[in-house]
């Protein structure tokens, strides 16, 4: 166990230097000049060619991203050419929000798929199953942008329930203090996963019907409410914390559009003000959490799942 997380930790530390490489040199090639996008088109060469000299912008790419990585490994993100601060103090300032909004949004969603897939589960081919199974596969069809436009026109504007915009509110903890104002962000994040989630919940649920203990327990006359909750759930889970892994940075992509639709600050809305700004620095650290938080996910979901069911060997 100890050698498999230690080997974990070394590949997803390869990984996310690739990523980091890859990111930069991406963001490279869309402007080459930073003094440019600092200074504004208005700047001589002059100007320009003197503040790319003075932060080390002249020299070639590899120098910069070698530059770059260890200024990374040693915690320092850069500066924001915009907002002149450093960008570690505006995650710092806009990650609690954002992560709150992510995890009320997956909590709502988990506590909505997981028993409504056991539900489809147990009610396979019935008008139930149908039903649930064609409102999942619109709403996961439906764009993110879409669907809170849709609630904040029938829960704002036609009944009048709650509030078109987010709290503004610095807290991270917003979510449970304001709870009216953060209704719709939080339910716009939450009813894509919910698509998501109840089909993959049904689906291991309706493998884990079939397994012989689940015969067991109902030859030996165990209700069905004890056996769905005791036996079932717990199998059938697993496979969903897998999928969570790796849907935590589509989180964050869903926090990109729903802080924008809301006015929300969070990270979502600092890295759409970034691009507009074409503030580089900033969507370099955006786009790193990203990848960060996808090897993250991963790491810890195969974890969890090695934990929970003692039956998964990890290889030694």
């Amino acid at each position: 166990m100890t050698w498999y997380v230690v080997r974990r930790l070394a590949v997803s530390f390869l990984v996310l230097i690739g990523i980091s490489a890859v990111i930069f040199f991406l963001l490279h090639l869309v402007s080459d000049s930073p003094g440019r996008v600092v200074l504004g088109q208005r700047a001589s060469p002059q100007a320009v060619a003197d503040f790319n000299r003075e932060h080390g912008f002249d020299r070639p790419v590899v120098v910069q991203y070698v530059r770059y990585l260890w200024q990374l490994l040693q915690g320092d993100l850069g500066r924001s050419y915009k907002l002149n601060e450093n960008v570690v103090t505006l995650l710092q300032q806009n990650a609690g929000r954002s992560a709150m909004l992510s995890l009320a949004g997956l909590v709502l969603a988990l506590l909505i798929a997981v028993p409504l897939g056991v539900l489809q589960a147990v009610k396979r081919n019935s008008a139930i199953d149908r039903s649930a199974t064609a409102v999942s596969y619109v709403l996961y069809a439906t764009p993110s942008f879409l669907l809170g436009l849709l609630l904040i026109a029938v829960f704002s504007q036609l009944l009048p329930l709650f509030p078109a915009e987010a709290s503004q509110s610095h807290s991270p903890w917003v979510v449970f203090t304001d709870p009216r104002a953060m209704a719709l962000p939080v339910i716009t994040l939450a009813i894509t996963s919910v698509a998501v989630f109840s089909q993959y919940q049904r689906s291991s649920a309706l493998d884990q019907l079939g397994q012989d203990y689940i015969r067991v327990a109902r030859a030996k006359g165990l209700p069905e409410r004890l056996i769905l909750t005791r036996h079932l759930l717990r199998n059938a889970c697993l496979p969903l914390i897998t999928l969570i892994g790796t849907l935590v940075p589509t989180l964050l992509a869903g926090n990109l559009i729903v802080e924008s639709l809301f006015n929300y600050p969070g990270l979502g809305l600092l890295f759409l003000n970034s691009l507009q700004r074409e503030d580089y620095p900033v969507l370099l650290a955006y786009t790193l959490i990203g990848g960060v938080l996808t090897v993250v996910g991963n790491f810890v979901a195969d974890l969890v799942v090695a934990a929970a069911d003692r039956r998964i060997e990890l290889r030694k």
